[in-house]
């Protein structure tokens, strides 16, 4: 870098380093004149020990401190309140510039589980999903995102009880298309996995995505994490019907897409996730398992049943129970091993297809 351009760089505006993944911040120590391995003691303080002040940072010299005091911040967005579910699932909506997302811890007996937005709104409109009802209102950038494991694993780091297992699992589940936020997503899953980092295992983080093809296929050439695709039809009629982006991606096209990402991944131990939620008289019948068993047969798979969950304004019903444990058995009598979700957060309008990034208090 130039003389003159490192001095435009030094006299930008100062930046959040919860923006920068690993390469970015080790240039950017380089462009203050330091070290490469000051990146990572300073992402040691930052996601080991939420550090945010650098002048306790005591294995950093003061010279770099005030050096990072001038050019750079810490700061993850702001948790506005919980919302506490009977079941123990805790929301947090978070507010940035008048636009709302919503983060949703779910606690099991030893582990627990983050879910995560990746935009505010999204533009992909599933008519069965209340997030896709507001429509897309911008991305989420990378301390936005990042910020919301950051945040929790602090509040949990400071409870320091029992009752609220660390997270051990994070899902792309949230607000969002994960794969129309791509770059800041695949930055926030590197900070997640980083040993620096979160340290979390490749096993363990999850995208869920409606099938953005070309996004897909450039997402096993970065970086190898578990898949969930979100089908919910066994045709592309129906499909097209239920999630308007059918029509440019068909299902054909998608799954097409998952054989190549498995064959290179290892994450997903050979198979992928396939989500289908439950809506009665529309796709839980007998024949439609019978059709999702064919289209599934020559591609490795879980299949999740999703009981649908309600939010106003929705002419939906979810399928019986009686309706999805028959689906589920045909699945499983016919070779396709699957589960139903147990929903969580529903009381507190947390759970899967709820989320509207709403302050609504």
């Amino acid at each position: 870098m130039s003389i003159h351009s490192k001095h435009a760089f030094l006299c930008s505006k100062k930046i959040n380093l919860l923006n920068l993944n690993y390469c970015q911040l080790k240039k950017f120590m380089q462009n203050l004149g330091e070290k490469p391995f000051r990146a990572i003691q300073i992402m040691q303080w930052i996601y080991r020990y939420f550090c945010t002040d650098f002048y306790k940072m005591t294995n950093l010299n003061k010279t770099l401190q005030m050096k990072l005091n001038q050019h750079a911040y810490i700061a993850s967005p702001v948790f506005l309140n919980p919302q506490y579910s009977c079941d123990g699932t805790i929301k947090w909506t978070v507010e940035i510039k008048s636009k709302f997302f919503e983060t949703v811890y779910i606690p099991e007996k030893n582990r627990a589980t983050l879910c995560v937005s990746s935009q505010f709104g999204c533009a992909l409109k599933c008519h069965f999903c209340a997030t896709g009802k507001i429509g897309f209102q911008g991305n989420l950038n990378l301390s936005e995102i990042i910020g919301q494991l950051w945040n929790v694993s602090k509040i949990l780091n400071l409870k320091n009880s029992n009752k609220f297992p660390k997270i051990t699992n994070v899902v792309f589940m949230g607000m969002g298309e994960p794969l129309l936020n791509f770059n800041n997503v695949v930055s926030a899953l590197e900070i997640m996995l980083d040993k620096n980092g979160f340290q979390l295992s490749k096993n363990h983080l999850t995208i869920s995505t409606a099938g953005i093809v070309p996004a897909l296929n450039k997402l096993s050439q970065v970086i190898d994490i578990s898949l969930a695709i979100s089908l919910h039809a066994p045709n592309n009629q129906l499909r097209n019907l239920l999630m308007p982006i059918n029509k440019k991606y068909n299902i054909d096209l998608l799954l097409n897409a998952v054989k190549q990402y498995l064959k290179k991944s290892t994450a997903n131990r050979g198979y992928v996730t396939i989500e289908y939620v439950m809506l009665n008289n529309i796709n839980d019948t007998l024949e439609h398992a019978k059709e999702l068993v064919k289209l599934l047969k020559n591609i490795p798979n879980k299949v999740n049943l999703i009981p649908w969950n309600n939010f106003i304004g929705s002419n939906y019903v979810c399928s019986s129970k009686i309706k999805i444990i028959k689906f589920s058995k045909f699945l499983k009598d016919h070779g396709i091993f699957n589960t139903i979700r147990k929903n969580r957060g529903q009381d507190i309008y947390g759970a899967c297809g709820q989320l509207i990034g709403q302050k609504n208090f």
